[in-house]
């Protein structure tokens, strides 16, 4: 497999890692560590003052990074399921879809072109690459979301591995009934062979207001009955490794 190709496959885990920490909606200040491997992450929801009983448009922005205690390099993610409060939700109704055909083989300028209308959010990653053959180094570049019609996230990275790849990941979104938790995100990653690449820090801002018949519309949403959210993520790693926790959210009820 050629380079590139193989930083995309690897990438792909990188990107899903970054969705998992959106999904929470802004997992505050944790630490996460899971034998040679520590997760670390940031961030908030705005505005925290929520409605008790109607859901209005936040904005979530998440910081985060992967390391190993020895220093050697991460692992790949294989997969991430995300399961999230039933008071975080997402509103598409409306919302222009953007297809993952559009997508495919464009840098961030024209995919941005291609579906501009459906964007619900923006990033960017830091990859650590070892190939085997060479010295490690580090490959930075943009990430953006898309709204993918019903029950999907598209997200699209273009990095420089030295060449230029884009990718194109899909992360399905489902309704769940399970206690607090109400929606869930899940992403499986292929084996990737002697995989080459691990993201090694993140930041992403999940945010969108359009209009709809008239209306105001959040493509993030949230209310805030009892002043807080629970919210659970695992996520897979090729050597075996596992990291899962719960994170609980404070909030301020209002109205």
């Amino acid at each position: 497999m050629r380079k590139h190709s193989k930083l995309a496959l690897a990438l792909t885990g990188a990107l899903i890692a970054a969705i998992a920490v959106a999904g929470i909606a802004g997992a505050t200040g944790f630490t996460t560590r899971a034998g040679n491997l520590i997760l670390t992450g940031d961030g908030k929801i705005t505005p925290k003052a929520l409605s008790k009983t109607k859901f209005t448009s936040i904005k979530a922005a998440v910081s985060g990074s992967l390391k190993t205690v020895d220093g050697s390099q991460p692992p790949i993610t294989k997969e991430v399921n995300v399961e999230v409060d039933k008071n975080i939700q997402l509103n598409t109704k409306g919302l222009a879809v953007c297809s993952s055909g559009q997508l495919e083989a464009q840098d961030t300028k024209h995919a941005e072109k291609a579906c501009p209308d459906s964007i619900v959010g923006k990033g960017v990653t830091d990859v650590r690459v070892a190939f085997p053959e060479s010295n490690p180094f580090s490959a930075h570049g943009p990430l953006v979301l898309f709204n993918g019609g019903s029950g999907m996230l598209l997200v699209h990275a273009y990095v420089n591995v030295p060449l230029p790849t884009a990718l194109v990941t899909k992360v399905a979104i489902s309704k769940i009934h399970n206690g607090r938790l109400g929606t869930k995100y899940l992403a499986r990653i292929p084996v990737i062979a002697g995989g080459s690449g691990a993201v090694t820090n993140f930041s992403l801002t999940v945010s969108r207001s359009y209009n709809y018949k008239g209306k105001s519309q959040g493509y993030l949403t949230a209310k805030c009955p009892d002043g807080h959210f629970t919210n659970q993520a695992q996520a897979k790693f090729n050597d075996g490794t596992s990291l899962k926790g719960t994170v609980v959210l404070p909030c301020t009820s209002k109205g």
